[in-house]
């Protein structure tokens, strides 16, 4: 009998335990990252790609109306905010990024070790280590942005490396780059050196010619709409806004030595640590080829690592010059390439002492087991202590602030424009209301990463104390202040906290909150 029923009893196991393997790792993914909607980013990156098919939603305001960094991204996935409520997109985008990550982890994992249910040890520990040994803040499973998918053609173009197929990896790599510049282009540039790396018998440049074309032109889509935010702008503005971007707003993931000294050494210590013990299980571990590709990969991943270290270190005194350079966030791949890897020749050599019936494997397969548990655990007993959105958690009487916030949608017209507490993360996504400027809505595009700075300056009054800076809440600043505020950037109200009371019309407060309108009494 030669049709597809007999085919069927060998092909339907496999098909199931791949399904049932993506499902487990899924549901690895689901309890890392199920916080509450909104995430940290989500309200950044959602709030710019509703707007992005809606201009009337937060019509006005700053961030949303400067140029769009990740079009793609917007263009492919904005749209469904036109048909669902903003939590309710981020739900469907979680959960399609967590599936196509967890699909993508498995296709991997596969290559390098052919035994699924390992796939789901090794993505547990990816997501452990990841979270708790990273440097430079760098996340793949969470909430929705271009990030996210960018990484699930990362992890498919890793596939393809490991296994050889380098039209493949280009492919994917430059679609990576089209989503999201810098996940993609870092990964595309780490490629490269992996096949320098591949021997005499690598693919010929030739034979490549299909991949390196066709993942160059797709890579373009992303590449092209990033080098606009930068054309035309004069030198010093550049400059400028370099500086602002990586010293100012963002050194935490690009600059860390500027970090405090405490947060600098245990990021340092917990990272370095993790590189070590990789070191040596790759070391006492032998590799097939795919796996060595794979190491490769994360060498290529360390030396740029170590590039940034030392321009981090080299050019301290020139600021300009560093910020330049480092505004492209030289620690981003090491961050995810070392747990990746770690993950992966972990459950290889736990594989190994099981196959050797070692009496190490038991041992092993339990540590693996604990530190996966132990961290998963500590996650939802942190989501059941605290179950407010992280990005809500800047406001410290949150309940206050949705309420704060309901009422404004409910009684105040949607053209308005505020001034609103500097660490906010959730006044558009609860409003749909434009504000003058946040600390977390930076853009991208070097002439508004300008203004940006002038404005955070001149509503929160900037100060430095010694390396750090200090601001001042609205509510302590004087009430002519706050009119001329509104009159430079027509904001007409101001939502502020409730003591101490400002001489302003008051339109509404709670135990904690006020909105005000900006006239005079």
């Amino acid at each position: 009998m030669n049709g597809p029923s007999a085919q069927c009893p060998q092909l339907c196991p496999d098909t199931d335990r791949a399904i049932t393997a993506t499902l487990l790792i899924f549901f690895v993914f689901f309890v890392h990252a199920a916080w509450p909607v909104p995430d940290l980013n989500e309200s950044h990156y959602l709030g710019k790609a509703l707007h992005y098919w809606d201009p009337d939603w937060g019509r006005g305001d700053f961030f949303l109306e400067s140029a769009d960094a990740h079009v793609v991204f917007y263009w492919l996935f904005g749209w469904l905010s036109l048909a669902i409520p903003l939590p309710a997109t981020a739900w469907v985008g979680r959960l399609a990024t967590w599936f196509l990550l967890a699909w993508a982890w498995r296709r991997l994992s596969l290559a390098l070790l052919p035994r699924p249910w390992y796939a789901v040890l090794s993505a547990g520990l990816f997501v452990a280590l990841l979270e708790r040994c990273h440097l430079a803040g760098e996340w793949v499973v969470g909430g929705v942005e271009a990030k996210g998918f960018a990484y699930v053609l990362v992890l498919v173009g890793l596939e393809a490396l490991v296994r050889g197929a380098w039209n493949r990896v280009w492919w994917w790599l430059g679609a990576a780059t089209a989503l999201h510049v810098i996940v993609g282009g870092w990964s595309l540039l780490i490629a490269g050196f992996v096949w320098l790396l591949d021997g005499p018998g690598r693919t010929p440049l030739r034979a490549m010619r299909s991949g390196l074309v066709g993942g160059a032109a797709v890579a373009c889509v992303g590449l092209v709409p990033a080098l606009m935010l930068s054309w035309g702008v004069a030198p010093e503005i550049a400059a400028e806004a370099n500086v602002i971007y990586v010293f100012q707003r963002l050194p935490h993931h690009l600059a860390p030595l500027e970090l405090r000294h405490e947060e600098r050494y245990r990021r340092l210590v917990g990272f370095v640590t993790m590189l070590v013990v990789l070191a040596a299980m790759c070391l006492t571990t032998p590799a097939d080829r795919f796996q060595k590709r794979l190491r490769r990969f994360v060498l290529g991943a360390v030396l740029v690592w170590l590039t940034g270290w030392a321009i981090c270190i080299l050019a301290r005194d020139n600021r300009e010059q560093a910020a330049a350079v480092l505004r492209y966030y030289w620690f981003r791949m090491a961050d995810v390439a070392v747990p990746l890897a770690f993950a992966q020749t972990a459950v290889l050599a736990i594989s190994r002492a099981e196959q050797s019936r070692s009496r190490r494997f038991v041992a092993a397969l339990l540590c693996a087991v604990a530190i996966v548990g132990v961290h998963l655990g500590d996650v939802t007993w942190r989501r059941w202590n605290h179950p407010h959105s992280r990005a809500d958690r800047k406001m410290v009487h949150v309940d206050d602030w949705k309420d704060i916030c309901r009422w404004i949608t409910g009684n105040l017209e949607s053209d308005a424009i505020f001034l609103t507490p500097r660490r906010n993360h959730t006044f558009k996504w609860r409003t749909g209301r434009a504000e003058v400027v946040t600390y977390k809505d930076i853009p991208q595009n070097a002439e508004d990463i300008v203004e940006w700075w002038r404005r955070m300056q001149a509503v929160y009054g900037y100060e430095r104390m010694g390396s750090r800076p200090r601001w001042s809440p609205l509510a302590k600043r004087d009430e002519d202040g706050l009119l001329a505020l509104g009159q430079r950037f027509d904001a007409q109200y101001l939502v502020t906290a409730w003591t101490p009371r400002l001489h302003l019309p008051m339109l509404y407060r709670n135990a904690s909150f006020a909105v005000y309108r900006l006239e005079v009494p």
